[in-house]
């Protein structure tokens, strides 16, 4: 049933979250372990926070959206990644397309040089998705920005991987109150 795919869904929530430590600046006293200093606990407390709220929304469990967008809502203060925005955007197609409240996510995130943001305005645009009609010169300029990004720039993920991840996101049903995720 539903749960054969969640853990292939926590592994692609996970890793954005991984990956983001890989790009830390070590010698900040805030990525040192058992450093003492407040932004260090504020940094991981934001960290639980993220980590919670995707393992929520990957339960597809309409009762658990409830928290995660608490959890993300908190998040956002300090998101300067563009991620907590992401997922924001994220749980609201998942609760059912809220379009008005979707774009100007998407967009935030995408300002910030989030990947899977840029990837999924691409799909928007282009397929069309969410959207009435594609628009190709906004999927084009979607692209391009990827482009730009320092991850595209270091090649991981590479775009291709980052319209998969968006598009394994996006293709579990939508949740139901109490009922698990459909296959």
């Amino acid at each position: 049933m539903g749960k054969q795919h969640i853990p292939y869904l926590l592994a692609a929530l996970a890793l954005p979250l991984l990956l983001a430590g890989c790009s830390t600046n070590a010698s900040n006293p805030c990525d040192e372990p058992l450093s003492g200093e407040a932004c260090r606990q504020e940094r991981l407390l934001y960290q639980n926070d993220m980590l919670q709220a995707k393992l929520l929304i990957a339960s597809g469990d309409l009762a658990n959206y409830e928290l995660a967008e608490a959890l993300l809502a908190r998040s956002m203060e300090k998101d300067v990644r563009g991620e907590a925005s992401f997922y924001m955007a994220l749980l609201k197609i998942k609760e059912g397309p809220q379009v008005d409240e979707v774009l100007p996510l998407l967009e935030k995130a995408a300002d910030a040089g989030q990947p899977y943001a840029v990837a999924l305005l691409y799909k928007m645009w282009s397929e069309p998705f969410l959207v009435e009609q594609a628009d190709p010169a906004k999927a084009r300029q979607y692209l391009e920005d990827y482009g730009n990004l320092d991850v595209a720039k270091s090649g991981y993920p590479s775009f291709e991987k980052a319209t998969a991840l968006v598009n394994s996101l996006l293709s579990e049903p939508p949740a139901v109150v109490g009922q698990p995720a459909q296959p």
